[in-house]
């Protein structure tokens, strides 16, 4: 099989889908632009929903673009087991749209937030975490103004019973999170959102890295290489 073929989807507001295409090829994958108001998927083997302002984030952030054209292509292909990774923005388009269990809102002290954030890796049996070891802390970028996770009690003890919490903060609760929940996988493990950005921890040198700066080093490849991983081996 050649290289795998990773869309991500550019809609009205995103900010980080050139990273997460750049991030897709240092992976190794090969990146391929896709368009929230088209009905193609142009043959991908998974997809990124990018971080951003989607619609400036009007109504609540990422309810519009759930619904988006391209959406309904890409729910049909999440429920047939491809791998879907919503970052940030676009976790919270995975939550309005029913692929994600919960919801996300307006962080607790009512500030944007952007730190180097440690996480530790709760479940590594998913499309996109199966190159870490569960219970390993890895440092990955944060930045967001809605970020606070939330879930009714009922909602949050079966994700946890059923190892559907991704990731969870370490150290520091930035945003408010129920359960210090920073990400989410479905029950299928093949969907996964996350608000820390994985796509800016790809290349030693542009995290920063350095000891006099944020230290995100490159941590976030894994998610990618992980994705790549899981296509090839289903080829």
């Amino acid at each position: 099989m050649s290289r795998p073929r990773i869309g991500v989807v550019t809609f009205p507001g995103s900010l980080d889908d050139a990273d997460a295409r750049r991030a897709v090829r240092l992976a190794g994958g090969e990146p391929v632009a896709l368009w929230h108001g088209d009905h193609d998927l142009h043959g991908v083997d998974a997809i990124v929903l990018p971080g951003g302002f989607s619609y400036g984030d009007y109504l609540r952030a990422g309810a519009i673009a759930a619904r988006a054209p391209i959406m309904s292509d890409i729910r049909d292909a999440a429920d047939k087991g491809m791998p879907v990774l919503g970052i940030c923005n676009g976790f919270q388009m995975l939550v309005e749209a029913h692929l994600l269990p919960g919801g996300l809102i307006r962080n607790a002290h009512q500030q944007f937030i952007r730190r180097d954030q440690r996480l530790s890796v709760e479940n590594a049996d998913t499309a996109w975490t199966s190159g870490f070891e569960a219970g390993q802390e890895i440092v990955i970028p944060l930045k967001n103004g809605d970020g606070g996770y939330i879930a009714d009690d009922e909602t949050l003890d079966r994700i946890e019973g059923e190892g559907q919490v991704a990731f969870r903060y370490v150290g520091v609760n930035p945003n408010g999170s129920l359960r210090d929940i920073a990400g989410v996988t479905n029950a299928r493990g093949n969907v996964v959102g996350l608000m820390p950005h994985p796509e800016h921890a790809v290349e030693p040198g542009f995290g920063p890295d350095t000891s006099v700066a944020m230290r995100s080093g490159e941590d976030g490849r894994v998610f990618f290489a992980s994705a790549i991983a899981a296509v090839l081996q289903n080829a």
